[in-house]
């Protein structure tokens, strides 16, 4: 039933004095996705990360968070050749390294500042002009907040870092938030943090617990929260004896997420060198994601040792990865197949 004379005349009268403020939820446009460059982070997000809304990447050192960031401009750069990137960089920028990532470093403006008040401001206005597509902070631990770089080093400073970073999320939902009547381009948001032993914390499992820096606050703000965590290194052998290590298996787990089923978990094989199977330093094993996404949510179907995709058929696991890898319009085909089935709204 919609709704009465009543209510539409409310929303007549705070129309007027906040133009385009209210609207029928029904006709409300849907927000597009971001697509993190792996089809089963993908998957695990519903569809890529959410527009319109700051997610949070954390983990452990040299567990691959900078990587999924930069491998998700890279596919966005690669879609759009208008997509631009605000990055703050608390941290060093390799842009070698970032450009054998795919990235496009060009279409990026990196902010170098380890100035928690300064970074923050840069990111707000870098979110209100609208000129920028993607907002990147990497990354939160080596911010400083003015309070705390002021003191010496012997002088507590207890939870400057989580005020500012309060005030923050505070400011930054109106400058995020983009017309709901106006087709504008929306913004990508993400933030990568690092985690901390809770000293002092209890565990149920008795492992010491942990937390993230920046106060309990941003928890609350973030749209998507993801762990990411290296599971175990990708070694190859070699002619004449030993191996080489080229790669590594980076497990994603949802911690937080208000648009997709919680707790669920990706996988990715990296390769930080050229691979002997023929995949390149800087890149995802993406075939290995499509069939195994593909199998696990019946757009392919396995049947003894056939395997079945559309009007496509391979006898053999080998035979089917060698087509897939080399055919890009069977890619994304059986790309967006699986997306169809588990972005919101799906049957």
């Amino acid at each position: 039933m919609p709704l009465d004379d009543e209510a539409r005349a409310i929303m007549a009268r705070i129309n007027k004095q906040h133009p385009g403020s209210v609207i029928v939820a029904s006709t409300m446009p849907v927000v597009p996705r971001f697509t993190t460059g792996s089809l089963s982070l993908d998957v695990m997000l519903a569809g890529g990360w959410p527009g319109n809304q700051w997610n949070e990447i954390v983990g452990a050192e040299s567990s691959g968070k900078s990587t999924i960031v930069h491998k998700t401009i890279a596919a966005n750069q690669a879609r759009d050749p208008e997509f631009q990137t605000f990055w703050v960089a608390a941290e060093h920028y390799d842009a070698e390294w970032a450009a054998a990532l795919g990235v496009d470093v060009d279409r990026v403006a990196v902010y170098s500042t380890n100035a928690m008040e300064d970074a923050y401001t840069a990111m707000l206005k870098a979110a209100e002009s609208r000129a920028f597509d993607a907002v990147v902070l990497d990354s939160y631990p080596a911010l400083v907040a003015a309070d705390e770089d002021a003191k010496a080093m012997d002088q507590a400073t207890i939870s400057a870092g989580a005020r500012v970073t309060g005030k923050f999320f505070r400011k930054v939902g109106s400058v995020t938030r983009r017309s709901l009547i106006d087709a504008e381009r929306p913004l990508l948001a993400l933030i990568i943090n690092q985690w901390r032993d809770q000293i002092g914390g209890w565990s149920p499992s008795g492992m010491t617990p942990k937390t993230s820096p920046g106060g309990k606050a941003k928890n609350y703000a973030y749209y998507t929260r993801i762990e990411a965590s290296r599971t175990e290194w990708i070694d190859e052998k070699r002619p004449g004896g030993g191996a080489m290590r080229v790669g590594q298996v980076i497990k994603l787990k949802t911690i937080k997420s208000k648009s997709a089923a919680p707790q669920q978990v990706a996988t990715i094989k990296f390769y930080f060198a050229d691979s002997a199977t023929g995949i390149l330093k800087g890149e995802y094993d993406t075939t290995a994601e499509m069939v195994t996404m593909g199998i696990f949510h019946g757009v392919i179907d396995l049947s003894g040792g056939w395997y079945r995709y559309r009007e496509n058929q391979w006898h053999g696991k080998d035979k089917m990865n060698a087509a897939i890898r080399h055919d890009l319009t069977l890619q994304e085909q059986l790309s967006e197949d699986v997306l169809d089935r588990v972005r919101p709204g799906a049957a």
